[in-house]
This record gives structure tokens, C-alpha cells and sequence, in this order.
């Protein structure tokens, strides 16, 4: 009965020194083994076996990258200002043996000296720099910090601030000056709209006015070269038919009376040629008469002749025929252009409702008697 005990202690002592000799290394983890206390080797990921109670497992690292935040730290900035930083670590352990016998915690160097640099950083910096320039206070910060922990077996893959938080009166004066550039921004922006506005409206207006003129100017060319070939016309017209001075004067006298038409006239001239226009037709139907009354004079010369050869005696007249004739054709004539000119006078006037009329000087006669523009 003792000898089986003795032998199942045995087996049980067999089994303890079989399961400590034997260590299983997960994969990208790392075990420092200690001999006696001193240093002995690092044990790799897999199945690996050690001395029991002369070998030890001293330290267990994960091999993997890892991120540290460390809590926010006060920083003066150069202006004199306190801000709050809060930085994120991003490391991995590349040597196990360095990063358990160089440093005592790794992590609490790491975050130490991440504050010193960060306050020999941002040390130099306003305000407005350290909030605008992360990227070079993370260069900076990462160049320290991989010197520092290279010895340590570390190795910092990145550092970046995670936030910079001023003083609250800080903020609410950022603010302020962030809603004023804002406002800026806004009425600049406005107020250039409103200019490029203005321009295009006056661009579009202006070429409005340059088309109007244009068409306006090939308008009155056109209205020109018409009335100018009319006029051609009508001098060619004249001259093919050689008109006489009577006959001029005559279609003066008829077109006169249209000098009065129209709905706004209420001033009208009498033109200074009509005196002339009148001594035309006058000496026109002058002439006619004398040429009438020269051949009945001349008829009753031959019979007063004709009386003396077969002994008559001629009758005496108070006047000459032909003379009262050639009156009588002059007279009809003025009164003719007289009756004209009144009329044309009283059409002004009743298109005129109480208009002046004026002689050829332009002095305005209100009420000519019709005697006394028949007189003229």
C-alpha cells in the first residue's frame, strides 16, 4: 500500500516537471526568460521548453502596434497663452529584451517625454501658429520621441494631436473673429456680385444704345437716299417738261393751304415769297390779257380802216379795251391768290382753335381782314 503511493507522488511530480518545461508562445508575442535571475534568451511564438525551477518567464510582450493616449497637458505658448494638448501614441515593441531592462515603464517615459517636447515645441509658437501647424509639431514630436525610445526597443510609428483646447475667453474671441471674416467674406462677396451686376447691365445697355443708334442711322440713310431720289425724280420730271416760272408759282400757291394741316400746329408763318408768287400769276394771266387785248386791237384797227377808206367817220372811246382788259385779267388773278392765302389763314387757324398768324417777317398778326390779305 505505501509502495503505491510512493509511486502515484512520483507520477504527479513527473507530470508538474513535464507541463512547466513545456511553454507555448502565441503568435506575435514575446517571453523573456530569466536563469538564476539573470537574462537568459526570448522565447518565439510556438511550442518551446525550459528548465523547470532554474528557468523563469520574466516578462510577456505583445509584438504588435499599439496606441497610447496620453491625458491633456498644459503648454504655454509663446504669447503667453495656456492650452490644453492631448496626444496619441502609436508604437511597437521590436526588441522585448531592451524594452524590459533599459527602461523601468516604457509607457510612463513615452508619455513624459512627449510633454517635454511638446512644451520645447509649442514654446516657440503663437497661438495662431500651434493651432495652424500640427503637422510640424508632429514631425518634430516623432523625430524626438523615435531617438529617445530606439534604445528602449521601441519604435514610434506616429504622434499626432488629437486636440488643442485653448482658454474658453480664448474660444469666444476666436469665435467673434471667425463670425466677423465671416461677415467680411460675405459683403465682399455681395458687393462683388452687385459690381459684376452693374458691369453686365451697363455692357448690355450700352450695346442696347450702339444697336439703336445703328439701326436708327441705316433708318434715316435709307429715309435720305428715298427722299433724295424723289426729289431727283421730280427735278428730272420738272426739266424733261421745262416748266415755266407761272407754272411754279401756280403749284406754290396750291401747296400753301397744306402749310396748315396737322393736329399740333397753333403757329403758322406766312412765307415772305408769296408776294412774289402772286406777281408770277398775275404777270401769267397780264400776259394772256395783253395778247388778247393786242389782237381785238388790232381787229378794230382794220375795221376803223376799213370805215376811213369808204369815208366813215371813227367813233371815239373814253378808254382804250385792250387797256381795261389786261386790268380786268390782273384783278381776277389777285383776287385768285388772295382768296388762297385766306384760305389757307382760316384752315391754321380752326386747326389752331385761336392760334397767331404771322406775316413773312414772323411778327404775329392775330386777326388780318380779308380785304387786307387780298390787298396783299
Amino acid at each position: 500500500m505505501g509502495a503505491d503511493i510512493l509511486f502515484i507522488v512520483l507520477a504527479a511530480i513527473a507530470v508538474l516537471l513535464v507541463v512547466s518545461t513545456v511553454r507555448i508562445v502565441p503568435q506575435a508575442r514575446a517571453y523573456n526568460i530569466e536563469r538564476f535571475g539573470r537574462y537568459q534568451r526570448t522565447l518565439q511564438p510556438g511550442l518551446n521548453f525550459i528548465i523547470p525551477i532554474v528557468d523563469r518567464v520574466n516578462t510577456k510582450f505583445d509584438l504588435r502596434e499599439q496606441v497610447f493616449s496620453s491625458r491633456p497637458q498644459p503648454v504655454i505658448t509663446e504669447d503667453n497663452l495656456v492650452v490644453n494638448i492631448d496626444t496619441v501614441l502609436y508604437y511597437q515593441i521590436t526588441e522585448p529584451k531592451a524594452a524590459a531592462y533599459e527602461v523601468a515603464n516604457y509607457l510612463q517615459a513615452i508619455d513624459q517625454l512627449t510633454v517635454t517636447t511638446l512644451r520645447n515645441v509649442i514654446g516657440g509658437m503663437d497661438l495662431e501658429r500651434t493651432l495652424t501647424s500640427r503637422e510640424e509639431i508632429n514631425t518634430r514630436l516623432r523625430g524626438v520621441l523615435d531617438e529617445a525610445t530606439g534604445k528602449w526597443g521601441i519604435r514610434a510609428n506616429r504622434v499626432e494631436i488629437k486636440a488643442i483646447d485653448p482658454p474658453p475667453t480664448i474660444k469666444e474671441a476666436m469665435e467673434k473673429q471667425m463670425r466677423a471674416e465671416r461677415d467680411k467674406r460675405a459683403v465682399v462677396l455681395h458687393a462683388e456680385g452687385e459690381r459684376q451686376s452693374r458691369i453686365l447691365t451697363a455692357e448690355g445697355a450700352r450695346q442696347q444704345a450702339i444697336l439703336e443708334a445703328q439701326g436708327d442711322q441705316q433708318a434715316r440713310i435709307l429715309r435720305a437716299d428715298g427722299e433724295a431720289q424723289a426729289v431727283e425724280r421730280v427735278f428730272q420730271a420738272v426739266h424733261r417738261n421745262n416748266a415755266d416760272p407761272k407754272l411754279l408759282a401756280y403749284k406754290y400757291l396750291e401747296t400753301l393751304p397744306s402749310l396748315a394741316n396737322g393736329e399740333g400746329n397753333t403757329f403758322w408763318v406766312i412765307p415772305g415769297e408769296l408776294t412774289s408768287a402772286v406777281q408770277n400769276v398775275t404777270r401769267a394771266f397780264s400776259g394772256e390779257a395783253e395778247s388778247t387785248a393786242d389782237g381785238a386791237g388790232e381787229q378794230e384797227d382794220q375795221e376803223r380802216t376799213g370805215e376811213l377808206e369808204e369815208g366813215g367817220t371813227p367813233e371815239l372811246t373814253s378808254a382804250d379795251d385792250g387797256d381795261r382788259a389786261s386790268r380786268a385779267a390782273a384783278d381776277d388773278a389777285a383776287q385768285s391768290a388772295a382768296e388762297a392765302v385766306e384760305n389757307a389763314r382760316r384752315a391754321a387757324e380752326a386747326a389752331a382753335a385761336g392760334g397767331s398768324v404771322s406775316d413773312g417777317a414772323g411778327v404775329p398778326n392775330a386777326g388780318v381782314p380779308e380785304q387786307g390779305s387780298r390787298d396783299r
